[in-house]
């Protein structure tokens, strides 16, 4: 067995894991999800179920190349159907624009201050 011929399966199982964690991760952009939903792709059989497949980045083996978290807690939301229609809206785009940046916005300040920038002198 030649070496081209065993690189190829990692060398394409690495493509695959590429492109999959790079779209999971687009779907931590509420933006992205109301454009998927406006198209109407998000009630296309074949990719809800390709939705569900995703889930496996969940797993904990996965989930630690995940850069942007709300992508996770998105993919799982988009395995509701009533989700997957109101992201359509622009009002759920910008509520969840919205909720996001609250998050990232608290987040931030309570995981990067140190403890004496809160406390009173």
């Amino acid at each position: 067995m030649s070496q081209a011929s065993v690189d190829e399966p990692k060398t394409s199982n690495r493509v695959r894991f590429e492109l999959e964690l790079e779209f999971v991760q687009a779907l931590a952009n509420p933006y992205y999800l109301h454009s998927l939903a406006q198209q109407g792709i998000l009630n296309q059989p074949a990719f809800v179920n390709y939705l569900q497949y995703l889930l496996y980045w969940k797993e904990k083996e996965y989930a630690r190349f995940i850069q942007y978290p709300h992508a996770l807690h998105h993919l799982e939301l988009l395995q509701h159907t009533q989700f997957r229609s109101e992201i359509a809206k622009d009002e759920w785009r910008e509520f969840l624009n919205q909720k996001q940046f609250d998050h990232w916005r608290t987040w931030f300040v309570s995981c990067r201050s140190p403890p004496y920038f809160n406390e009173t002198r």
